[in-house]
């Protein structure tokens, strides 16, 4: 491939919350860089995942669902995805193929408009949840919505026609040199893919009302000489002291749960063993007071 014809840009995926746009990202990638949840508003921060191809570079942008913000923390998670719209090539929206155009679908279409300089694509996941004519059905619903640049029916979980998504989407993107090196993955640090991997962890089983209460922090990671054990002492913070007790759970049970499972994520990420110390803590309605909210990251 000439550098005259190498193309590279970014590319962010929206949706309504739960269309699969963090395992669309992660099957893109080839690797996990977005954890990913049924829990709506599983993704808090811009997480890029690298794509390559021989004839171009994608970087996929994850970024939080778009969302009607409830609190102070919304409302930071909806700048984030402002932002990042404002700066990618192409913005990518996803709607799964099992459910019906619906309303939070047609607020988020009508937003696209406030970023004209991206290209906009219609992708219709989940194609392997329902039958042929439901999807023709869905394609034809999304295609009166605006004049796309181009619509691709997908599956993430069942990797169908991930390759000619990846192919229509690097179509879009500007001429460019490689923006990675080519062994690039993501660019997230390991501390933060850490803490993500534990709330992943946590997210498992919780009541609705809890997902939104979680805040990992990082205190230390001490590796050993010989390379062989990374000790991690991290802090699961919830805004209530009954959240915190339901967290622990009946003698501990349920946070020796979530260990047992980040651990295992943590383990396949770093390669070797790893020793997981996680304390409860509560930080008072940390979703609504700024000073908290930046202490934990946001």
């Amino acid at each position: 491939m000439t550098e005259s014809t190498y193309r590279a840009g970014f590319v962010s995926f929206v949706g309504r919350p739960n269309v699969g746009k963090s395992t669309l990202t992660n099957a893109l990638v080839g690797e996990k860089v977005a954890i990913t949840s049924s829990k709506p508003q599983t993704t808090r921060r811009a997480i890029r995942g690298i794509v390559h191809a021989p004839n171009g570079q994608l970087i996929v942008v994850d970024t939080p669902g778009m969302h009607r913000p409830r609190t102070l923390l919304g409302e930071r998670l909806n700048s984030v995805v402002q932002d990042t719209l404002g700066e990618v090539d192409v913005i990518g929206f996803c709607m799964p193929a099992n459910e019906k155009v619906g309303p939070g679908d047609k607020y988020i279409n009508e937003q696209l408009d406030a970023f004209p300089r991206a290209k906009k694509v219609a992708i219709v996941t989940k194609i392997d949840t329902t039958s042929r004519p439901a999807v023709a059905e869905q394609l034809q619903a999304i295609s009166e919505l605006r004049s796309w640049d181009t619509v691709i029916p997908i599956s993430s979980v069942g990797k169908i026609q991930l390759d000619v998504l990846t192919t229509e989407l690097i179509k879009l993107m500007p001429l460019s040199e490689p923006l990675y090196p080519p062994e690039a993955r993501t660019d997230e640090g390991l501390e933060a893919r850490i803490s993500e991997l534990i709330r992943e962890a946590v997210l498992e089983g919780v009541q609705d009302e809890l997902p939104h209460s979680i805040a990992i922090t990082i205190d230390d990671m001490v590796e050993r000489e010989d390379g062989e054990l990374l000790s991690i002492y991290a802090n699961l913070f919830v805004e209530r002291d009954s959240q915190k007790g339901i967290i622990i759970g009946h003698q501990g049970s349920r946070l020796q749960d979530v260990g047992a499972r980040a651990r295992a994520e943590i383990e396949k990420l770093v390669g070797h063993q790893v020793f997981l110390s996680l304390r409860v803590k509560v930080a008072k309605e940390w979703q609504r007071d700024a000073k908290l909210l930046g202490r934990l990251g946001f």
